[in-house]
């Protein structure tokens, strides 16, 4: 097996060690956008270490995995739900709430509204100065 499969296979099998501890914080709701009854999968706030952090991992549903994931194919009305998620008291959800009001802004009135009212402590202004959506 060639060693990129194989340290994707280790970086999984870390990620997989926080899935309870995730599940049991989010209640089995999406962090983002609330969702429940669907698949939530872990997505790790970026950037990424060469080891997975339990405080860079939140738990998404498969909607907005991909939306963040693939900008063309996202749809701001999904997103109205960061008015409660930019509140988080999960510092990755409220970095990722933030770094995805920020994206929709130049074209969404109401997520520049948001960005407004929301304050970040100064360790997580610095982490939202590191992410690209």
């Amino acid at each position: 097996m060639s060693k990129g499969h194989d340290r994707h296979q280790e970086r999984h099998h870390g990620l997989s060690l926080y899935g309870k501890d995730l599940v049991r914080r989010c209640g089995s709701h999406c962090e983002l956008c609330d969702a429940q009854g669907v698949k939530l999968g872990i997505f790790e706030v970026p950037p990424v270490g060469p080891d997975p952090r339990f405080e860079q991992c939140i738990m998404i549903c498969e909607t907005c995995q991909e939306q963040l994931q693939k900008p063309k194919r996202r749809d701001p009305n999904h997103w109205r739900c960061l008015n409660h998620s930019m509140w988080s008291q999960v510092p990755a959800v409220k970095v990722t709430a933030v770094a995805m009001l920020q994206a929709l802004s130049a074209d969404e009135s109401w997520a520049a509204e948001l960005l407004e009212q929301v304050y970040l402590e100064p360790e997580e202004q610095s982490w939202l100065e590191q992410i690209e959506l």
